[in-house]
């Protein structure tokens, strides 16, 4: 039978890098996972054993990896995958589920992405440190957020610096000055009704242009950053506050209870004031 360690991570409130959930798991032979895809990023480092993964790429055609100890894969969201256990010699493996602003350009510079889910270690020192920093998390979850947060930031230099094909990416400043004012507006007027239209005039580009290098540098649309930016703040406020689910709503930029309600249910899968219940702090319980 497999033996598994599985946590969720505690808190959401992390915008460039937050952690999902994490574990480890020594699996029976044969055993598999999927077909199924994600909403983040997962990685999976093998400890011990092999295995197979196949992933969609971007033609949509599932390719066959064979994975074994100190190798691992990357899963992208929404990308279709099955792994599977090896029958003879099953794989025990450690994963990282993971997401935010800088992550997608960050993964890319360790030569990952959907048509290279495969990870190999260059530096075999390095990828020792990226081991252990998973484990690391994995076995301390009952850690602060900040601390466990600040591991995943050793986790992803290490992942970076140990890769077989490392890529270094060139710099491209002005993209980057775009991206960061974009963000800097949001930050500051997330709660008023603004459009992807205003960003987009803040930043001096066209609507079209502005989406296209927001999603290319930070692997969502303007529109589901900026959804996801409000629900975050919003979350905070449920959770630290007994502001009613209306004043929330129009804090984080939606008058309208109902829209509010619908686009928080959206992100999190249960209703604000549902979610307060089961996140809030003990004294701010309603």
């Amino acid at each position: 039978m497999s033996e598994v360690i599985f946590s969720v991570f505690p808190s959401e409130n992390f915008i460039d890098m937050g952690l999902y959930q994490f574990g480890w798991e020594q699996c029976d032979p044969s055993h598999s996972f999927g077909p199924a895809s994600r909403n983040h990023f997962l990685f999976h480092y093998v400890l011990s054993g092999t295995g197979v993964l196949m992933a969609m790429n971007s033609s949509g055609k599932s390719v066959k990896y064979s994975i074994k100890s100190g190798q691992g894969f990357m899963m992208f969201p929404q990308q279709v995958c099955m792994y599977i256990a090896d029958s003879k010699i099953p794989w025990e493996y450690a994963w990282l589920e993971f997401d935010g602003l800088r992550v997608k350009q960050t993964i890319e510079m360790a030569g990952l992405n959907i048509n290279q889910p495969m990870y190999k270690a260059r530096f075999k020192d390095t990828a020792q440190t990226m081991k252990e920093e998973m484990l690391y998390i994995i076995n301390h979850k009952d850690a602060s957020p900040f601390h466990l947060i600040g591991h995943l930031y050793l986790f992803i230099d290490a992942l970076v610096r140990s890769s077989n094909s490392t890529q270094i990416t060139k710099g491209n400043n002005l993209r980057d000055f775009y991206i960061k004012e974009a963000i800097s507006f949001i930050e500051q007027n997330f709660q008023n009704e603004i459009s992807i239209e205003d960003i987009a005039r803040f930043c001096g580009l066209n609507r079209s242009y502005f989406g296209k290098i927001f999603h290319e540098n930070i692997g969502k649309t303007p529109q589901e950053f900026l959804i996801s930016y409000r629900m975050i703040k919003a979350a905070e406020l449920l959770k630290l506050t007994n502001l009613p689910v209306a004043d929330v709503g129009n804090a984080v930029g939606y008058p309208n209870q109902l829209h509010f309600s619908r686009a928080f249910k959206n992100v999190y899968g249960i209703p604000p004031r549902q979610w307060r219940y089961e996140n809030a702090l003990p004294s701010k319980k309603d």
